[in-house]
């Protein structure tokens, strides 16, 4: 249990860094502490093929995506538009009033965390076989939500990106008269 924390702590940790990070690749860097958090608890529970999937496929491929999307964006800190002022204090309140409904939940829901044994029944080693059954049957519905959300997140993404096109500038002097091809006078 004492593992657990502490791989717990580490994963908190990364995810908050991730949030407060001011340079966008130490977020990135911090979010693959995270996942790589999240993978030694896969292996902790005996799920080693979901923790080779964390690490291949989040922390690997996903993870490179952003970082050449950083890169090639090339963000610029903008001041923050008059017209928005009312987003961070709306994102503050949505932000503690999620809090403390985790909070009740945890409150009100107390269970006392399954043995060991029961969790690796049920994960029967993280396997593929195992984990599809179980996503497109119990948590069919579930999975096309993430899908929607993940859909949302890049339609998101997208419209933050995009700028206005550039004003066309007016031609130099003498710059908008045709240049003569070789051979053709003047």
């Amino acid at each position: 249990m004492i593992g657990f924390f502490v791989i717990a702590a580490f994963a908190v940790a990364g995810a908050i860094m991730v949030v407060t990070a001011r340079q966008p690749i130490h977020a990135a860097l911090a979010l693959v502490a995270t996942l790589l958090a999240v993978a030694v608890a896969y292996i902790t529970l005996d799920a080693h093929f979901l923790a080779a999937i964390q690490v291949i496929v989040y922390a690997g491929a996903i993870m490179v995506l952003f970082l050449f999307v950083i890169m090639l964006l090339n963000v610029e800190r903008q001041p923050l538009a008059a017209r928005w002022s009312w987003l961070r204090p709306t994102a503050y309140g949505v932000g503690l009033l999620a809090l403390v409904a985790v909070a009740a939940v945890v409150i009100d829901q107390r269970r006392a965390l399954p043995e060991a044994a029961v969790v690796a029944e049920v994960l029967q080693g993280g396997s593929a076989e195992r984990i599809g059954t179980i996503l497109f049957s119990d948590y069919l519905l579930a999975f096309h939500l993430v899908a929607v959300l993940l859909l949302t997140g890049i339609i998101g993404a997208v419209s933050l990106v995009q700028r206005a096109a550039a004003p066309e500038r007016p031609a130099a002097a003498g710059a908008s008269e045709p240049v003569a091809a070789e051979g053709e006078p003047a």
